[in-house]
């Protein structure tokens, strides 16, 4: 349905993205994770026909993208990571504006319009300004923009960063309805792990502007499927510790986390005899330990030795 093709940009002398290739099937979730700087928003962009890149290709439905932008701008969705509304309008004027961008009038605009505001719970609210919204509802609202021309994809470019838990969570459960009871084809970005693993069939994960894994949530944590995470949680932070604890041979990555660090290390190492003696000559002062089989994210921590929100 959806394919890029070696995908590379390169501004000025920043190479941004560097032979990115991902498809999409029809009615997918797939995520797409990375740090800030990994290139997600630049190969978003020229997915969407917004950016035209320097080499490579995309393709809609065999079409090519990059030679002929209209063959997918009819399809194609995009909620942007910033708010694109007029807050000095109400949402109904701002779903008539671009409702008319869109190529829709009259009675068909009307039903969109109020299909779109039932879908993200905004009717009762529809003529206030949208300025006076809540970061949540502004959200809800952009989203509903995106959705006026029911589009058969939708790019969703952290849709919920900022906002209230209960916005999130709505926005969530509106993303798996378009997905799964309208059959919907989505690509989602976040900075939220757990967003990525409830919504998503497929995930890559970008770094550094290339594609350095990809699989399903399963087939990604098999890539540690031989190892085991050691979550330390200490006292205050111990710089010197963490060196220390890296040069063991028997721990392939440490990372510092809010409360502490966490390792990862064969399985049935029998590390924590020494993690203990390196925490003693530093007086540091162990919390809690806790051993875990590795997660998404710490197949995540192992690609790019850098967290999400990094």
């Amino acid at each position: 349905m959806l394919e890029t093709t070696s995908l590379k940009k390169v501004f000025k002398k920043h190479l941004a993205v560097d032979d990115v290739s991902l498809y999409l099937d029809k009615g997918e979730s797939v995520g797409l994770l990375g740090p800030n700087g990994a290139g997600k928003s630049t190969t978003i962009s020229m997915i969407s026909s917004l950016v035209k890149p320097t080499a490579g290709d995309v393709t809609w439905d065999g079409k090519s993208v990059v030679k002929q932008p209209g063959v997918i701008r009819e399809y194609l969705g995009v909620v942007p990571q910033e708010i694109a509304l007029y807050k000095e309008l109400t949402a109904v004027e701002n779903l008539k504006f671009f409702g008319r961008v869109y190529g829709l009038k009259g009675r068909a605009l009307t039903e969109r319009m109020e299909s779109v505001l039932e879908l993200v719970g905004l009717t009762e609210r529809k003529n206030d300004l949208v300025k006076n919204y809540s970061g949540g509802m502004q959200r809800r609202i952009n989203i509903a923009v995106a959705l006026l021309h029911e589009p058969e994809i939708i790019i969703m470019d952290e849709p919920t960063v900022g906002i209230d838990p209960q916005s999130r969570n709505y926005i969530l459960e509106m993303v798996q309805k378009l997905n799964r009871e309208k059959g919907m084809t989505v690509l989602y970005t976040s900075h939220y792990m757990e967003e990525v693993e409830r919504l998503c069939d497929r995930i890559y994960i970008m770094d550094h502007g290339k594609v350095i894994a990809t699989g399903t949530k399963q087939e990604l944590t098999s890539i540690l499927s031989s190892e085991e995470t050691i979550v330390l949680e200490l006292d205050r932070p111990y710089p010197e510790l963490k060196s220390e604890l890296a040069d063991l041979e028997e721990v392939h990555r440490v990372v510092e986390t809010e409360k502490g660090m966490k390792l990862i290390t064969p399985k049935n190492s029998k590390l924590l005899s020494k993690v203990f003696q390196v925490a003693e000559r530093h007086q540091a002062q162990i919390v809690s330990v806790n051993v875990q089989i590795p997660t998404l994210e710490d197949v995540f921590l192992h690609l790019t030795g850098r967290k999400l929100r990094d």
